[in-house]
């Protein structure tokens, strides 16, 4: 039996997150990746730059400290190989090249802004086949804080993927009107890729999803219905801020965002036609250590 240590690093719109990971190899067996460690830093760059248009020196003086204790903590794991890629916030940043320049000179952490489709592509790399059944037909959908990812597999393959800017931070900093149209550019999408398949079912990813799936007390590998899901957004849209923090315990950064979240997670249920949504906890830090491993990437 060998195990080997790697990282990913997530560099998204409402939060940085460091996952490492154990990836077991033993002989005749396909290799096992279990989590070592996961920390999440609730640096929320999506404020910055969907409003400015640019990350602001106090977040990028952020930045450079979380990539420092990441360093230091991935040194500590003992990790052999890491990937930091960003996202949404950080490609449509203005001052992106100064700030990937100036964490790599002061950190000596590299990152790499990707694209919503490399983004999409890295996603769908995870160890989707092993939680669905290839005879049927999902929607997998990764909402962000700057954007969703929507991949939609018949038969055990991938059919179509696509993009949108319709992430959590960014729907609450934007205007009503430019939301309702982003929404309707999905909802357009969604019913042209999904029409032709009588039975559909999501698979959700993302910290708000995965919040939601542990406050519903399911057993893992239980799926979360279109009803029970509308409502708990019901009810969290009826609670202030303060209240989910205060009653809800949720964290500051997840009490806002959890809502447009969930709207989006029930607005691509109810355009596929799905009637319930699996929670695998399986996201963008997973494709990416998957695809470090595997030399992809």
């Amino acid at each position: 039996m060998k195990i080997k240590k790697y990282a990913a690093i997530d560099i998204g719109s409402n939060a940085i997150r460091l996952l490492v990971s154990n990836v077991i190899e033993e002989k005749e067996k396909e290799p096992k990746f279990k989590k070592s460690s996961l920390v999440r830093v609730p640096i929320r760059l999506g404020a910055d730059t969907f409003v400015s248009g640019k990350i602001s020196e106090n977040n990028i003086e952020r930045i450079i400290d979380a990539m420092k204790a990441f360093g230091l903590l991935m040194k500590v794991h003992g990790v052999k190989k890491y990937k930091a890629c960003a996202t949404s916030a950080m490609r449509e940043a203005e001052n992106n090249k100064e700030v990937v320049n100036r964490v790599l000179k002061e950190s000596g952490i590299q990152i790499d802004v990707i694209n919503g489709a490399k983004e999409a592509q890295i996603i769908s790399s995870t160890d989707l086949k092993h939680l669905i059944n290839s005879d049927e037909t999902y929607l997998y959908v990764d909402v962000g804080g700057g954007s969703t990812e929507f991949t939609i597999f018949s038969k055990g393959k991938i059919v179509n993927s696509k993009s949108f800017k319709i992430g959590t931070v960014r729907l609450i900093n934007n205007p009503k009107e430019k939301n309702k149209k982003i929404f309707e550019k999905v909802e357009v999408w969604i019913n042209k890729h999904t029409k032709e398949y009588k039975r559909l079912s999501l698979i959700g990813s993302g910290g708000n999803i995965n919040k939601i799936f542990k406050m519903s007390g399911l057993d893992a590998g239980r799926p979360i219905s279109y009803i029970y899901l509308n409502a708990q957004y019901q009810f969290l849209k009826k609670m202030s801020y303060k209240e989910r923090i205060s009653e809800l315990s949720l964290n500051p950064d997840r009490a806002d965002v959890i809502v447009p979240a969930t709207k989006i997670y029930l607005s691509a249920m109810k355009w596929s036609g799905a009637r319930r949504i699996f929670v695998p906890k399986i996201g963008l830090s997973d494709g990416i250590v998957k695809s470090l491993y595997l030399n992809e990437i």
